[in-house]
């Protein structure tokens, strides 16, 4: 998914799920700044005080995408979550090790990571890592079938949809070429095929499997299992009974249905603005709210937390250390970055005999 998704689809569930307006925007917000986490290393602060953060995403292409170690401490945890063939723990699908690792929707694997996220309630970070497992959850879905290793199982062939100017797209096809057979991380050489969610698609993976894909469909589900998700959140359930919870309202699924059908445009930025703007409009159950993301800058949850109005790190800044900083959003999300990893990598992918670092 991309920020149309990973924001403004996340602020709808969360808000249908129960969350009032302050708590589901730190819940969209976690959400997308998943991707937007690209900085990493040591803050260091005027008063001696340093804090140390992790990053949850690299640009695509970004030399560190050829490194294995980067693979697992980023994509694998954060991005593709390894579905272990949606058998349960203890269980083995049919084939090699790959296949433990392709992402699946819904997995045993994605409800382990969900109360483990319950279970961490009553931290300081705890909707900040709500927010985190939201953006894992959803992509279970948009990036099913996928890995995120370097593999030919990520091969991306003979790729057609129901776009005819993107399949005819020349750029399309020459990065569609050079990144299947050069880098096939992830869906990287599908392009932004998986993250268009009014989409229909197809393509032959590197194991030479025709595989179909309705995005409409993948989306509103997704979306209604993340309502679940919350829900359980909100009432503390540690088994994850998400088919006992209620999930979309009747109303708003069919609202949330047709937008995601009629809400076009070639960027995830451009989709954004249509759905917050449906948002502002009162379009669902919940009423009309003012919603922003800002990821770099002014504004920004960093900026507000450091006073840093750069997009990066050099790693040679010295911040003001402020008060606020430790019940901050921005320290608070990648307090709850840095657990949610140890978690993924230590405790539930062991379980389904997966080392992932």
């Amino acid at each position: 998914m991309q920020i149309d998704g990973h924001h403004t689809l996340t602020y709808i569930a969360a808000r249908l799920a129960g969350f009032n307006k302050k708590k589901a925007s730190i819940i969209a917000y976690s959400a997308q700044y998943v991707d937007d986490a690209t900085n990493s290393g040591t803050i260091h602060f005027k008063n001696g005080a340093m804090y140390s953060r992790i990053s949850s995403a690299h640009k695509m292409l970004d030399y560190r995408n050829s490194e294995e170690l980067a693979n697992h401490q980023v994509w694998i945890p954060y991005h593709f979550l390894p579905g272990n063939g949606g058998k349960p723990a203890g269980e083995n699908p049919e084939g090699k090790f790959i296949n433990k690792l392709v992402c699946k929707p819904n997995s045993f694997v994605a409800k382990d990571m969900l109360r483990l996220c319950v279970a961490d309630h009553e931290k300081p970070y705890a909707l900040h890592r709500l927010g985190i497992s939201m953006h894992v959850y959803a992509d279970t879905w948009a990036h099913q079938g996928f890995a995120g290793v370097n593999h030919k199982i990520n091969e991306v062939h003979s790729m057609g949809s129901s776009d005819q100017a993107l399949d005819d797209s020349w750029i399309n096809k020459i990065a569609n070429f050079f990144i299947s057979e050069s880098f096939p991380l992830g869906h990287g050489a599908a392009l932004s095929h998986p993250d268009r969610p009014s989409l229909s698609w197809e393509y032959k993976n590197g194991l030479g499997q025709v595989i179909t894909r309705n995005n409409a469909a993948i989306f509103l589900e997704a979306v209604d299992y993340m309502c679940r998700a919350m829900q359980c959140f909100i009432a503390k359930d540690l088994k994850m009974d998400l088919d006992a919870k209620a999930g979309l309202p009747a109303g708003d699924r069919a609202t949330i249905e047709a937008l995601i059908q009629s809400i076009q445009g070639d960027s995830g930025e451009e989709r954004h603005k249509l759905w917050l703007a449906e948002i502002e409009n009162g379009s669902f159950s919940f009423g009309a709210e003012q919603v922003a993301y800002i990821a770099k800058g002014r504004g920004s949850w960093k900026h507000k937390s450091i006073s840093q109005l750069a997009a990066s790190d050099t790693g040679r800044e010295v911040f003001p250390f402020k008060k606020t900083f430790l019940k901050s959003d921005w320290k608070l999300f990648h307090d709850a970055l840095q657990a949610y990893r140890f978690d993924i990598l230590h405790d539930v992918l062991p379980k389904y005999g997966i080392c992932a670092a």
